[in-house]
């Protein structure tokens, strides 16, 4: 009964602990963020078994899965220990004011370099002395940053918002075709798909959301194409085009007047990409960052919510 009563009075602890491992699927990192031995992670979670009645980890080599009863406690157990991990954080937001502190923010290369300029030049103008931070990740690198409490909340697209997540759209854009002037496809009164498909393309990596929605359209036309180059960056995309190298698709608001390029918006057949906040529900934002939230939404007016070419 004494040993017992032990483990209870231990139980933020073991689910701490619980939760830490079903996040890294492995008990010795766990170990290692809650700077603690891996024997002692183990013996937590064993305890939380035999107490619970429960087998909450499959053993799979070096790394462990849940079981079904793991997967429902953790949804139980994580909103408590998210509380109280952020609850010194919380709680110093709270204290805090919108002219001091720290706004994190979470984005992919596009964003940061097209859409997040003039937000940060603004709030930086207005906030001097609050320090402004962003981490150009992939969007779902960004997700688990925010879920983490490593950023106050990230901007980019989202096809599928999750259900701890809330999504408030900003800006919506159009992906267009880009060539050379001269190419043959920029001297067409109307471009098809099947006439893109003729030409090799330059696209982003395959991991990243463009790729994969490029893929799935042709396949949706059962139409064979080319990849030839990957690259990073819709600037370097954007030389390799006028090099001649290929042609691409890209997404509208990384075009302006001063490419020398030829633009055909290609909404007809692919979808468009809406950008927005991405923040995670139940957080409390500092009131630095909720200051600089409010200031992308209120200067983001109506007529500019649809942008294209």
């Amino acid at each position: 009964m004494a040993t017992r009563s032990r483990y209870r009075q231990n139980r933020l602890q073991q689910l701490r602990g619980f939760c830490y491992a079903a996040r890294s699927k492995s008990f010795s990192q766990a170990a290692a963020k809650l700077q603690l031995s891996q024997p002692s992670v183990s013996l937590q979670i064993k305890a939380l078994e035999q107490e619970l009645g429960a087998r909450l980890f499959e053993r799979r080599g070096p790394r462990i899965e849940l079981t079904h009863d793991g997967q429902r406690l953790l949804e139980l157990a994580r909103p408590i220990i998210e509380a109280i991990d952020r609850l010194a954080d919380d709680f110093a937001s709270l204290r805090e004011s919108p002219e001091r502190g720290t706004v994190s923010i979470a984005a992919g290369g596009s964003t940061i370099q097209y859409l997040l300029p003039s937000f940060v030049e603004k709030f930086t103008r207005d906030y001097p002395q609050v320090d402004v931070r962003l981490h150009n990740v992939t969007g779902k690198a960004g997700l688990a940053l925010l879920r983490d409490g490593e950023v106050d909340f990230a901007v980019g697209p989202m096809l599928e918002t999750p259900p701890d997540i809330t999504f408030h759209p900003l800006v919506t854009f159009e992906p267009t075709l880009i060539t050379r002037h001269d190419h043959p496809l920029a001297k067409q009164a109307r471009v098809t798909l099947k006439d893109i498909a003729k030409y090799p393309l330059i696209l982003p990596p395959k991991e990243q959301s463009t790729y994969r929605v490029v893929e799935m359209v042709f396949a949706e036309h059962s139409l064979e194409h080319d990849v030839k180059l990957e690259v990073g960056g819709y600037d370097v995309i954007k030389k390799y085009v006028e090099l001649g190298l290929g042609i691409s698709i890209v997404m509208s608001h990384c075009l302006s007047g001063a490419d020398h390029l030829h633009a055909v918006p290609l909404g007809r057949w692919f979808p468009k990409r809406t950008y927005g906040l991405v923040l995670k529900k139940g957080r409390v934002l500092s009131p630095a960052a909720e200051q600089f939230v409010e200031m992308i939404r209120s200067d983001i007016r109506p007529s500019e919510k649809r942008l294209s070419p």
